[in-house]
């Protein structure tokens, strides 16, 4: 059976790669009229972005890389930016 989720129930989301390493969380998510865009990820605390990202606070992530949704969101590690090219290559943008 299809679960259902209501979009205010992914905010504050933990969100981890599909290698299982912690992304950051959910701070927002980008809508259509019809369907969900994208999701809007802040870099908090112990998580892979804070640490890569450096002063930036978050990405957005398109939802065609989005795994999985239940009780974290799971995402493709192609989603994860590269330590040496930033912002080259990547298939997220900078969150403003």
């Amino acid at each position: 059976m299809l679960k259902m989720k209501k979009i205010s129930d992914t905010f504050e989301m933990k969100v981890f790669t599909d290698t299982g390493e912690y992304f950051g969380d959910i701070e927002e998510s980008i809508l259509t009229s019809t369907k969900v865009f994208g999701w809007k990820v802040k870099a908090t605390r112990n998580s892979f972005l804070s640490k890569v990202l450096g002063s930036a606070k978050g990405v957005i992530v398109p939802h065609q890389l989005v795994k999985a949704i239940g009780d974290i969101l799971i995402i493709s590690k192609t989603a994860v930016p590269s330590y040496s090219e930033e912002g080259e290559g990547n298939q997220e943008e900078e969150a403003a």
